[in-house]
Order: structure tokens, then sequence, then C-alpha cells
């Protein structure tokens, strides 16, 4: 299991929590101040500090995880990805993985992403909206994944460059090299955006229309 994050406080925790004792647990960190990184390290997981010559991005963050894992000598074949801000649901891990081991054509899998607190602000509530992706085949993945390594490993791994949108990419990429994505009907992660003002929102919003201008240039105006 790699989790990313910065300065998730009490979620990091409750991240870590999760995920038990699943296998070698990498936690990339991107500079936090808040006491993530010993937490982290209390919990038995291996911490890496991310570079702070070069701008830290999501993608720089999981191809560090793993590449981590790598050098540990880990040579399981598949690979949860989760973000510091989501939990774990109890169960998934062992579906996803038996998903990925019944069909090699598979590169990723996911679940049903949920927030935690939906009701919490219309902003909560839109975030758990997005989240539900019908179940069956996808043309695109989010952060919360269990990888096949030598799938993406081949396509190059996350683009460390991308300041968001960096699954989609990833996408695209394992698709044209006939790679397939599904969405499973499971539980998968519990996240808390904890977005609770409109500023908050707008500032995601922005980090969005980014993302989708960036895979426009790069791929095309329907990201194929």
């Amino acid at each position: 299991v790699v989790v990313i994050g910065r300065n998730e406080g009490a979620r990091l925790i409750a991240c870590l929590d999760s995920i038990g004792h699943a296998g070698p647990l990498i936690y990339v960190d991107s500079g936090s101040t808040d006491g993530s990184v010993d937490a982290a390290r209390a919990r038995g997981a291996d911490v890496v500090d991310l570079d702070l010559s070069r701008p830290f991005t999501a993608a720089r963050a999981r191809n560090t995880g793993l590449r981590r894992l790598k050098a540990q000598g880990f040579t399981g074949p598949f690979v949860q990805m989760i973000d510091g801000d989501c939990q774990l649901a109890p169960g998934w891990l062992d579906r996803a993985q038996a998903t990925l081991d019944a069909d090699p054509g598979l590169a990723i899998v996911f679940g049903r992403r949920r927030e935690r607190y939906p009701q919490a602000s219309i902003y909560n509530w839109l975030c758990d909206v997005e989240w539900a992706v019908p179940p069956g085949p996808a043309r695109y993945c989010g952060g919360d994944v269990m990888l096949r390594r030598a799938a993406v490993e081949a396509v190059g791994s996350y683009p460390d460059d991308m300041i968001a949108g960096e699954e989609p990419d990833l996408s695209i990429r394992l698709r044209e090299a006939g790679w397939r994505l599904e969405c499973l009907d499971a539980e998968m992660t519990l996240h808390d955006a904890a977005i609770h003002r409109f500023g908050q929102w707008w500032r995601r919003a922005i980090r969005s229309g980014h993302a989708y201008a960036e895979l426009a240039a790069r791929h095309g105006g329907d990201y194929r």
C-alpha cells in the first residue's frame, strides 16, 4: 500500500489505521508540518519525504512510493494507492486483488469512494456525487486504486509534472497500450473533503479546470 499526503492530521491517522497489516506500507509526505511523518512512523509506515527542491505533485508522490517499494525488494504484482484523507473499506483489498488475479488484462480496479460527511456542506455532497462512478468498464480512474505494477511501469507510471489530472492521463496511456480499467461494485474508500466554504470549492474548481485543459492539450479534446 502506498499512501500520499500533506498535513492531513487526524485523517491520515484514520487512513493508516484502516489499512492494518496488509503488507509493506509506504507513506510519501509532501512537506507536512503537522506531525504526519511521526504519526506514520508510529504506525509502522516506511516514510519518504519528497525532495523540497522540486515542486510537489501527487503524481511525484505516487511514483516515489512505487519506486520505494521496488527498492525494498517488493515483488508483489499489485499495489493499492490511497490518498491520506481517505480510509479503506473492510474487505476491499481482498476483493480488488482477487479481481486482478482473475483477469490478466486489467491494469487497474477501483470501487465506490464515498464522502464521509456529505451532509456537512453542499460542497461535500457534490464530491460524493462526483465519486459515484457506475460499476463496469471505465475510461478513467481517480487517486484511490489497486494497480497492476507491470502495466503501470510499462507505460511510464504517473506524469510527474502534472499538478492535477495525472490519473486520467495514466488511464489514457494504459488503454492505448491495450489494458483495461474497471470499477467494481464494492465499497472502496471513505473520503473527507472537509470543504465548508465557497473559496475552498473555488480553488478546487480552478485546479480541476487546469487538469481538463492540460489533458486536452496532451491527448486531444475528447481525451480519447
